[in-house]
């Protein structure tokens, strides 16, 4: 449905300088988790080394990385296999149900070995249209268990040879339903799991062949390893783009309650592959979110969150409270209300995160924290007054620059209110002069200087906030102070045209000719000679500067000062005035390159 896409209502992002984009980028981000989920534990595809029965008699070596020579006696191995199961399969004698299960044991024991199986040599041998042949119904579990455990490893392959798999997936979604044994269902639900971590293409057919609703009736169970692979399969299978297959799973009866139980109840290995479903869930239907945020589910992340120290956990419970917090201003008015303990309780847990030793999980907490500091003035003053402030501005200096980017989002929502117009936000003055005076600008402007287009223009929003928000004026000189106008002049001819916009317009609005024209005229106008004194000084000083190609801020600043000062006591320049040789084209010229 076009109306349940990740693009609509969505909170309305802050028309702000800051750029409070997080709800929607945020949300969307999310969307590509599967590209570094789960690093080495779990991948998008998997290699089935140990059957859904628990047993396999192919020892698993932590390093099973084989030479050029032994591949090539692999490859010569399966396709010698696959010839013995092509005979078998033809075979109708005595003994012909054994034969061929002998024979789908060796080419699954082949297939197995290696972390990089033999499956061009098993495909190129003709091994699909067998192992198809060997799924049909009336076979025996243990010849059903067997070709689905070779299609399995045959579909962890390269993208190509997954897509070989596609004469067999009417057969491994029909062995799904409650007919079939449930270690015959796991084996097939792990090997279009398998198929639909392919990508979307892939994913688009297993819908269209009805693939979603049996793997969702395999998780309801209570535990089991059954429930684990549905639920990972589940995972790659609704991932989208497409939001309509996250709606329709959450629809199924017994979901919503099979996805609290586990996350209340289950072990971490179960809750972990669970979580990863909310995940989706949350990120792409918006309809689905709506579903979690009347339920307990909140709560029960947060109680994961509090309780576990699994990384591998963590890091998807983390990700689905942010998309939770990320809907429209009413979704997250509804999950996160001041002053409740389940509010209290999200912030504690997000500030374990950002303790943690962790840099993923600091990472995504920050990334939490930046879709609640992008709600209601409340949700960002519930932040401010919480720990997690001295950590995120420490952070900020110290962390590694995508950790630092991510905090810069939450710090620099924290000081502008929502708008409904597509002016300049409001800002929240108490929270950025503290924020200011406690030393973040310098953060904000090593973020100008990056070469990450993102980060950069974070670094300028928040700039700007500074420069038209600090009372008493002070914004343009506490930005020199941290080197702000360099940072800025580097975008003076960048190809960026909105960077390069951006910079030279605070550039030219907050520090042109007139700046700092009256504090230098209240030292120059003390007295008639003093002034005449101070000018000769002045003038010397900047041709001197000239000679020796001295580039500096504060060169820049007295150069175009110069040419500013007004002499009060007559509107017309004396003849005989120091700054004669100067206005007459000889001078330091102050232009930016």
């Amino acid at each position: 449905m076009a109306d349940d896409s990740p693009a609509s209502h969505r909170r309305d992002p802050i028309k702000s300088s800051v750029g409070n984009v997080a709800a929607q980028r945020r949300r969307q981000n999310a969307v590509t988790v599967g590209k570094e989920r789960r690093e080495s534990l779990v991948r998008a595809k998997r290699l089935c080394r140990v059957g859904a029965t628990g047993d396999g008699d192919v020892p698993v070596e932590e390093n099973d990385m084989i030479t050029d020579e032994e591949g090539s006696l692999l490859d010569a191995q399966t396709s010698s296999a696959v010839g013995e199961l092509k005979s078998a399969v033809a075979y109708q004698g005595k003994g012909a149900m054994q034969k061929r299960v002998n024979a789908l044991r060796e080419l699954r024991r082949l297939l197995s070995k290696s972390e990089f199986p033999p499956v061009e040599a098993a495909l190129k041998a003709g091994a699909i249209p067998l192992l198809v042949q060997c799924l049909s119904f009336g076979s025996p579990d243990e010849q059903l268990l067997e070709a689905a455990w070779c299609l399995t490893n045959i579909a962890a392959g390269k993208p190509e040879e997954t897509k070989a798999l596609l004469p067999a997936l009417p057969l491994l979604i029909a062995h799904l339903g409650e007919k079939s044994s449930l270690p015959v269902a796991e084996q097939c639900a792990w090997a279009l799991g398998n198929v639909a971590g392919e990508g979307e293409e892939l994913r688009n057919v297993l819908l269209s062949q009805g693939a979603l609703p049996p793997l969702a009736r395999l998780m309801l169970p209570n535990k089991g390893s059954t429930v684990r692979t549905a639920a990972w399969a589940l995972s790659n299978l609704i991932k989208g783009p497409d939001p309509k297959a996250a709606t329709e799973l959450i629809k199924v009866d017994g979901v919503l309650d099979a996805i609290l139980r586990h996350l209340r109840k289950a072990d971490e290995e179960l809750a972990t592959e669970v979580a990863w479903v909310v995940v989706y869930l949350s990120a792409l239907s918006n309809f689905a979110t709506g579903v979690l945020v009347n339920s307990d589910v909140l709560q029960l992340l947060v109680e994961r969150l509090a309780t576990s120290n699994s990384l591998q956990l963590l890091i998807p419970v983390l990700r689905s409270l942010g998309n939770l917090v990320a809907g429209d201003s009413h979704t997250t008015s509804t999950v996160l209300v001041p002053g409740h303990e389940i509010t209290d309780g999200v912030i504690k847990v997000l500030v374990k995160c950002l303790k943690s030793d962790h840099r993923v999980l600091k990472k995504e907490a920050s990334w939490v924290l930046s879709n609640i500091a992008a709600g209601s003035i409340e949700h960002k003053q519930l932040i401010y007054s919480s720990e997690a402030v001295p950590l995120l501005l420490r952070l900020l200096s110290t962390a590694p620059f995508d950790i630092r980017r991510e905090v810069a989002y939450v710090l620099g929502n924290l000081c502008v209110a929502p708008t409904a117009g597509e002016g300049k936000p409001n800002l929240i003055e108490e929270h950025l002069v503290s924020l200011v005076q406690r030393g973040c600008l310098s953060g904000f402007i090593d973020l100008v200087r990056s070469a990450d287009i993102e980060a950069a223009r974070l670094g300028l929003q928040f700039t700007e906030l500074v420069l038209r928000g600090m009372p008493n004026g002070d914004g343009p000189k506490l930005v020199e102070q941290e080197d702000g106008i360099d940072a800025m002049e580097r975008y003076q001819f960048h190809e960026n045209e909105d960077l390069r916009n951006m910079a030279n317009g605070l550039v030219d609005k907050y520090f042109g000719e007139d700046y700092g024209v009256d504090e230098l005229t209240a030292v120059l106008i003390i007295d008639g000679q003093m002034r005449e004194h101070a000018l000769l000084v002045i003038t010397l000083a900047i041709k001197q500067a000239a000679a020796e190609e001295i580039v500096d801020p504060f060169e820049f600043r007295v150069s175009r000062l110069l040419f500013s000062v007004r002499l009060t006591e007559n509107k017309t320049k004396r003849k005989d005035d120091p700054l004669s040789s100067l206005r007459s084209g000889h001078y330091y010229n102050p232009v930016r390159n």
